[in-house]
Formats: structure tokens, C-alpha cells, sequence
């Protein structure tokens, strides 16, 4: 008696809502207009660091978990690796690249990082310094709670945050003027 042969199953695909497909796409990133073409799935972490060389902005856990890939889309802290590139048509968005261009003097959170030392791998520290950054440009001084919420999200391997924390809180108080 000699085995049959296996019968193939036929090859379903479930629907999509959306074909897949490209897009155009218009944003400014770090202050320049680009008009791109992006696959439906592109994510903006890497739509940032494979098609525009901004490597600044660290992928750790692809899940939004770890707050490594936290960058600013008009002004806000969002997670590069939860949005797709189709979502930003027509936003600003700011990488930590874009905080001290061109060997200008460091904000007051980078320099807040450093005389802290708020930093030892380094691994988060942009998505931490994206999110300190936010703080900083509100308009009213955030309280002890609203930085621990904003910082909440973010995950670090290396430090106790004690030094994230006193870091993000010596900008504030530059910024604000305590």
C-alpha cells in the first residue's frame, strides 16, 4: 500500500477593512517638509530610522511597552512603534535628533540628563528626554503626579529612576523658574 499524497488546502485570506497598498503622505520632521510614499503597515519607527536615517529613536519592545521609541507628533508624546506612518499626513513631528542640531548647546532636559546623570546605557533616554521635553513646554508647570504619569510610561533596565526623575524635575524648574 503506497501513502497518498497530502490534498493541499486552499489558500484563504481573511479581508482586509483597507487594501494594502502605498500612500503619499506629507510631514515635517524636525522642521523640514517631506512628501514620501509609505506602505500601509510602515510603521513610524521605521519609517524614521530605515527611510529617513533618524536612528535616534530607539525601538526596544515593539509593543508601546518600554516608551523607547517615544517621539513628539504635534508636540504630544506618542509611540513611534504603535503608529503607522499613514496616521501622520500632515503632522509635525520632533525626534530627539531635533533637540540640539548642528552641535548647538544642549536643551535644558539634555543638560538636566547629564548634570543628573539620568542615563547609563542610554538605550531609553530618548524616549524619557521626548517625554521630559513635553513637560517643559507646557504651559503651566506639571505637578509631582503629572510627571510620574508621564514618566510611568517609560521603562528603564539600568537605573532606580531616581535620576530620571530629579533630571526631568531640574528642567522643569529651569523652565518654570523654581
Amino acid at each position: 500500500m503506497t501513502p497518498s499524497a497530502p490534498v493541499p488546502l486552499p489558500v484563504r485570506t481573511p479581508p482586509l477593512a483597507e487594501p494594502s497598498g502605498w500612500h503619499r503622505v506629507a510631514l515635517t520632521v524636525n522642521g523640514e517638509r517631506i512628501t514620501a510614499e509609505v506602505e500601509s503597515r510602515l510603521l513610524l519607527s521605521d519609517f524614521l530610522r530605515d527611510r529617513l536615517g533618524l536612528t535616534g529613536t530607539h525601538v526596544g519592545c515593539e509593543h508601546g511597552v518600554c516608551g523607547a521609541c517615544t517621539v513628539l507628533l504635534d508636540d504630544e508624546p506618542a509611540r513611534t512603534c504603535l503608529t503607522l506612518a499613514v496616521q501622520c499626513d500632515g503632522v509635525a513631528i520632533r525626534t530627539v535628533e531635533s533637540l540640539a542640531p548642528d552641535d548647538a548647546p544642549l536643551t535644558p532636559v539634555q543638560r538636566a540628563f547629564h548634570e543628573c546623570h539620568g542615563m547609563q546605557c542610554g538605550f531609553c533616554t530618548p524616549g524619557f528626554v521626548m517625554t521630559a521635553t513635553a513637560l517643559t513646554e507646557l504651559p503651566e508647570r506639571p505637578g509631582t503626579e503629572d510627571v510620574a504619569d508621564a514618566l510611568s510610561g517609560h521603562l528603564c533596565r539600568c537605573t532606580g529612576y531616581r535620576n530620571i526623575r530629579r533630571a526631568v524635575c531640574q528642567a522643569l524648574d529651569e523652565r518654570f523658574g523654581e
